[in-house]
């Protein structure tokens, strides 16, 4: 069985809370506009109607804004769930993780274009709900912190019951995904970086070593030629000096030899010779 890495885990643990918030982020800023009639409360103002007692809604910004906001999360959440259903996949079917260079490059691109995004519409629901309950508290008598507002009533057809606990669920779920988009762009950098350091550290004890063998091999070549040299050297001037020595000690002795022998075997004939002369004489 595959052992998966603890980093992949974490990083598939944070795209399904990412997912789940995006989610979120949508269903809440949704609810809230659909409490409103349709009508998007960011940076909205209201009114407060004395004689009844009740909240009215005075201005509101263009749904557009909304729909923006939720299609951006919207958008992020299908993003992390795909990208956690292929490591699954990648995970229990293929049986192993494999990082191409390509699919980092493109990871990285896309987490950038979402945590733009993811910015820009974090912002805009931070400053738009800090808006809306600004005007909340200057027209409203009584109400110290936004939230009191929501067990206000309000003039009918608009329900604002959970208006603050909406926009602030949706701005809180929205910024888990931008930090989750911030760690995902960082581990993809690190792995570049950290991939390119290996492969020239590679290509740096390559050469290092192939420059150390060369110069091993060209010293060992040197030392055994020399070593070589000498010992033939020192051989043929050893059996030279032998040679010489015993051509020099055997000619005095085969030249002695065969001196003695001529010498012994000189009179030896002589003799004979005149001994066979006188017995020739005599017969």
């Amino acid at each position: 069985m595959m052992v998966i890495p603890w980093l992949l885990l974490l990083e598939m643990g944070l795209y399904a809370s990412s997912f789940v918030c995006g989610i979120v982020t949508a269903s809440s800023l949704t609810i809230v506009q659909g409490s409103f009639g349709g009508l998007c409360m960011l940076y909205g103002t209201v009114n407060h109607n004395s004689s009844s007692g009740s909240i009215l809604v005075q201005t509101s910004s263009s749904p557009s804004l909304c729909y923006f906001v939720s299609a951006i999360s919207v958008c992020v959440a299908v993003f992390c769930f795909s990208i956690s259903l292929y490591w699954i996949y990648t995970c229990c079917l293929d049986g192993g993780v494999n990082r191409e260079r390509l699919w980092l490059n493109v990871t990285l691109v896309v987490c950038g274009v979402f945590l733009f995004f993811l910015l820009v519409t974090g912002c805009v629901l931070k400053v738009g709900r800090d808006s809306l309950c600004d005007s909340v508290l200057h027209a409203v008598p009584n109400v110290t912190r936004c939230e009191q507002a929501q067990s206000r009533t309000w003039i009918s057809p608009y329900t604002g019951t959970q208006f603050y606990t909406g926009l602030y669920n949706a701005g809180v779920s929205i910024n888990r995904p931008f930090y989750t988009g911030l760690y995902r762009s960082g581990v993809s950098i690190n792995r570049q970086f950290y991939t390119g350091l290996y492969r020239s550290g590679v290509s740096i004890n390559r050469q290092f070593y192939t420059g150390l063998y060369g110069s091993g091999v060209s010293i060992n070549r040197q030392f055994y030629t020399g070593l070589y040299g000498s010992g033939v050297s020192i051989n043929r001037q050893f059996y030279t000096g032998l040679y010489g020595s015993g051509v020099s000690i055997n000619r005095p002795f085969y030249t002695g030899l065969y001196r003695s022998g001529v010498s012994i075997n000189r009179p030896f004939y002589t003799g004979l010779y005149r001994s066979g002369v006188s017995i020739n004489r005599q017969l």
